[in-house]
């Protein structure tokens, strides 16, 4: 099937083809996954639909992908949030410290930057580390440590992701009405990615199954 790929265009084609009530739930399964302690970057989600909704005759809408993703995060959030609440804090730092945890690029340095981050930012911290890189997905963790009222936890998190799948969205969107902008880098692109996937692989393995220091 790869061989078809021969363009940007026709992988657009190709998931214009899929119906569009699917690539939604893709969207809101791995936005869940983002926002969970399972790393898995919004920056490969959010725009790579967007371009699709982009290209002519697509049946995605901007509108429901940042809908769907905003929802997706919040689940995502959810767990973590119930796990800080539900386990607290002694139990957390112990599973941070786990070779599962490793796997998922989480350690206790990690989840003590959360706490730093919260402790120093309050309640508004679940809505500004939605823009934070290594923050975004662990900040929902100390939020349910601290037992945060789940009203303003909810409202703080929606915001934030919201705001963040918009910005990523009018990116992926301006990406996909310019796309004969990276049609002459296609190939070294694809070659890149995978690459980068790759070794995204051989390190969260590297993670999970060295021996503690």
């Amino acid at each position: 099937m790869l061989e078809h790929f021969d363009s940007i265009q026709s992988v657009m084609d190709y998931f214009n083809a899929i119906n569009a009530a699917h690539i939604y739930l893709l969207v809101f399964g791995l936005m869940v996954v983002e926002s969970s302690f399972i790393p898995f970057p919004s920056e490969v989600i959010i725009p790579p639909a967007a371009m699709v909704a982009a290209t002519p005759g697509s049946s995605l809408h901007i509108g429901a992908i940042v809908l769907f993703g905003t929802l997706g995060a919040m689940v995502g959030a959810y767990i973590n949030y119930y796990l800080g609440r539900f386990l607290g804090r002694p139990i957390i730092h112990k599973l941070a410290d786990t070779r599962f945890a490793h796997a998922c690029l989480i350690d206790r340095a990690k989840i003590e930057k959360a706490e730093s981050y919260f402790v120093n930012h309050g309640n508004s911290s679940t809505f500004v580390g939605r823009f934070i890189p290594g923050i975004r997905q662990l900040i929902s963790i100390p939020a349910g440590i601290s037992k945060m009222k789940l009203g303003a936890f909810t409202l703080y998190t929606a915001l934030g992701a919201a705001i963040w799948n918009v910005i990523l969205s009018i990116v992926g969107y301006i990406c996909g009405k310019n796309i004969e902008m990276f049609e002459s880098i296609f190939h070294e692109l694809t070659i890149a990615l995978v690459a980068l996937g790759a070794l995204f692989v051989a390190y969260l393995a590297y993670n999970g199954l060295k021996k503690k220091k």
